[in-house]
């Protein structure tokens, strides 16, 4: 054991060498490009353009000196955290890897750590001992023998200890690095990956996943990392910026986004789920119109049977605008036949009305070409000008949101709605035509814009990451894949969380219908919490089974801590002195993040207000996730976690009565990764 441990500590010295090396290496390459770059960038100031693809050349190896800077300096303190041994039987002899957070080279050809995301590192993730393989999902899988897996306990530049184990990170080291502060747990989480999250991860890009993980599986950390491994093994097929994370609210994404660089990811697109539609609607919609939040009869319109309709209603008008009669020239006769004209209208579902007009145009330019082959050319200027525009003449002249006004009011009358059984459909036409549209109009619009005058399909997203997809209802999703059929979706949410309870997903059936198609889609579950300690699950847990009537369990990591604190007060004044005497003590423990939730947006701006006189607070108002104290309302909490967590006059005994207001405080308890205190007055 002695020699073992010896040698271990020998071969972590030679690495931290090479690495300290690599640094020198790589800043000494760094400004010497950089330098070339700045000369370059004179010289063609000044007029020499011929430098011009010089400048790139150095501009390309500048940034990746840079990039290998930075890998090595981050592998300085953590050189790597797994090893494995093992037989590669399509070559016949024995390996041995080391894995880091960063793959880390010894030379320009040889490899002195293994990168996470690379093939061979599942091995160290998902086998046990014995007869394996790895490989990427859509390639042939190469067979090895695992004869050892070790992982190593490495804090500030020195090791500390390793221990070897059939499974990859057990819950012993899990509980090590969940009882840190929170920021510690997200710098430390490649080295925890779980196997059942291994699998989400790296999981072929060219297939649609939805994943229903409990509160505090990892479903976000999860999806970072996905990106991050499809990026530096996929780079041969997809750009960056063809990714896209898509949520609920800001404060979320941009907490989801902070972690990416950490994980050598580049600038990714998040679009907010109103932002994408508008995104797929026409260009400078937000100049012209205004999002606001969904009014009551957003549960009439976020189904799927609503747009449905609304799709059905486009295919009447397209058959209404696109004429497919024959069409004749006195002097030539029949220039499209109705036949013809037939056979593309039906073989070009998915063309928009305007799409399919031109098309028609463009024949008719080259039936006359064809049929006036050999005469004069002035003819058949004269010919041509004479039919231009023939269907162009046919579009439509309204906009797509007199489509939208003019399909809901007949869609009102079609279902038996007036003035006087709901006047909310009404009040929502009124609010329409001041040009104020919620999610799911805007979806609606996309729609209409893709059936009435889009040119082509949207091809700016390669693969989108849907986060709290539970959030959102299903409606939204039909469009979605309505517009975008050759985009790759990865859908994560907990239907337990649903905070919109009349328009979002309370179950996952209708999504899967909509998304799973193929052999290679799949529906995967995460049902471990690697968040909360267990005083903290069982409580939650008891809320979830009003929340989801026990469908969806929790199954905590075995990490104990304080009891669950429930306080009562005799005023919100008392509450408030004793929430400050309450956050010193988070603070003097170095508990970085705590959240004071409350049910509103009005009670937070009322809680804020009380404690501001009391205690410090950070302003949760800049959509900007940051350390300290945050006063936030349960809607916005949702996907984001804390140190600590105080529920504000949470009110647990009604509450706890229906399940929409059971998964609000679902979701406000299981927030919290350490200390939990409900206070009411």
């Amino acid at each position: 054991m002695q020699k073992d441990w010896n040698q271990e500590l020998q071969h972590f010295n030679y690495c931290q060498s090479i690495i300290r090396h690599n640094v020198r290496r790589y800043e000494a390459e760094y400004e010497d490009y950089h330098n070339q770059t700045q000369e370059l960038h004179k010289a063609i100031n000044n007029g020499d353009v011929e430098l011009y693809n010089q400048l790139m050349t150095a501009s390309s190896l500048e940034e990746h000196a840079a990039q290998s800077l930075r890998k090595n300096q981050a592998a300085l303190q953590k050189p790597y955290f797994g090893r494995i041994d093992y037989t590669d039987h399509s070559m016949e002899q024995n390996e041995q890897v080391y894995i880091g957070k960063n793959g880390v080279f010894k030379n320009r050809t040889e490899i002195l750590i293994a990168d996470w995301r690379a093939p061979i590192s599942t091995v160290y993730y998902e086998n046990e001992l014995g007869p394996g393989e790895y490989g990427l999902a859509d390639e042939k899988p190469i067979s090895i023998d695992l004869h050892l897996k070790r992982t190593y306990d490495v804090e500030n530049g020195i090791l500390k200890g390793y221990y070897d184990s059939d499974v990859a990170s057990n819950d012993a080291l899990l509980v090590q690095y969940l009882s840190r502060n929170k920021d510690a747990v997200l710098g430390e989480i490649i080295a925890t990956i779980q196997k059942e999250q291994n699998e989400i991860i790296r999981k072929s890009p060219f297939a649609n996943i939805i994943v229903q993980g409990v509160a505090g599986s990892g479903k976000t950390t999860v999806a970072m990392h996905r990106i991050s491994y499809l990026l530096y093994n996929y780079k041969h097929r997809f750009e960056s910026n063809e990714f896209c994370i898509v949520g609920g609210n800001d404060l979320l994404l941009n907490y989801i986004t902070s972690g990416l660089p950490e994980l050598d990811v580049p600038d990714i697109k998040h679009l907010r789920m109103d932002q994408l539609f508008i995104r797929l609607c026409e260009k400078d919609w937000q100049k012209k119109n205004r999002v606001v939040d969904p009014d009551e009869t957003a549960r009439l319109r976020c189904t799927q049977i609503f747009m449905q309709e609304l799709e059905l209603y486009l295919i009447h008008k397209r058959e209404e605008y696109v004429n497919t009669s024959t069409y004749s020239d006195p002097q030539l006769g029949t220039i499209l036949s109705q036949s013809n004209n037939e056979t593309l209208f039906r073989e070009t579902p998915t063309a928009s009305i305007n799409t399919l007009l031109g098309m028609l145009d463009d024949r008719v330019k080259t039936r006359i070409k064809f049929l006036m082959s050999g005469m004069e050319k002035d003819l058949i200027q004269a010919k041509l000008k004479e039919h231009a525009g023939h269907y162009k003449n046919m579009r439509p002249t309204i906009s797509i949101y007199d489509f939208y006004i003019n399909f809901l009011t007949q869609w009102m009358v079609e279902h038996g709605f007036n003035q006087e059984n709901s006047p909310s459909l009404q009040t929502h036409l009124n609010r329409l035509a001041s040009r104020e549209y919620d999610l799911y109009d805007i979806a609606a619009l996309a729609l209409i814009h893709y059936r009435v005058t889009q040119k082509e399909p949207n091809q700016e997203f390669g693969l989108l990451f849907m986060d709290e997809a539970q959030d959102f209802g299903i409606g939204a999703y039909y469009v979605l894949r309505k517009l975008l059929p050759a985009t790759y979706f990865t859908i994560m949410g907990d239907v337990s969380q649903n905070i919109n309870y009349h328009t979002g997903l309370n179950d996952w059936y209708e999504l899967q219908k909509l998304f799973l198609t193929s052999e290679k889609d799949c529906f995967m579950l995460l049902q471990k919490s690697y968040r909360n300690t267990i005083e903290i699950s069982e409580y939650a847990g008891k809320i979830l089974e009003k929340a989801s009537f026990g469908r969806y369990k929790i199954t905590p990591v075995i990490r104990h801590g304080i009891p669950v604190n429930e306080q009562n007060f005799w005023s919100d004044m008392e509450m408030a002195e004793y929430a400050t005497g309450l956050i010193e003590q988070i603070r003097v423990k170095g508990y970085t993040t705590t959240a004071i939730i409350c049910n509103t947006e009005e009670e937070t701006r009322r809680a804020r207000e009380i404690l501001s006189v009391y205690t410090p607070l950070t302003d949760g108002n800049n959509n900007n996730f940051s350390e300290g104290t945050m006063v936030l309302p349960i809607h916005l909490v949702k996907g984001l976690e804390f140190d600590t967590v105080i529920l504000w006059n949470p009110d647990m005994k009604h509450g706890m009565e229906k399940p929409e207001t059971a998964k609000l405080l679902y979701v406000a308890c299981t927030r919290a990764l350490h200390e939990l205190h409900i206070l009411n007055s």
